[in-house]
């Protein structure tokens, strides 16, 4: 299996920034992950929302890094929601008991609208 180095993109949706990841989650991906909740973070947004819809395999180390951006998340009060991921990954999310911290959703405008809802 050939890994492809995580790239992200990070945009804004009204006062929610969305990340979106495209490539593997794994170790290499520490540096763009954390640059990645940097810049999402830089305008204290209302919410992040992670796209993982073009995120390829997702290993244990990427799984931790994720836990990572949630403890951050959590530590600045930032709600984290995703949307995208396969339904073996929303599986591993749920085993982990990460889907319990970081609301899962199956779209794009979902995941948009929960966090616009949360705030009122």
């Amino acid at each position: 299996m050939t890994s492809a180095e995580l790239t992200s993109a990070v945009r804004r949706r009204g006062d929610v920034v969305v990340v979106d990841l495209v490539g593997d989650i794994n170790r290499g991906a520490e540096t763009a992950l954390a640059t990645a909740w940097d810049e999402a973070v830089r305008e204290r947004p209302a919410a992040v929302v992670l796209n993982f819809t073009e995120a390829g395999y997702i290993n244990s180390t990427g799984i931790a890094l994720v836990v990572g951006v949630l403890a951050r998340a959590r530590a600045e009060g930032i709600p984290l929601r995703a949307y995208g991921l396969t339904q073996h990954y929303q599986e591993i999310f749920e085993i982990t008991r990460l889907a319990d911290y970081l609301a899962i959703t199956t779209d794009e405008d979902s995941a948009i609208g929960g966090a616009e809802r949360s705030r009122t």
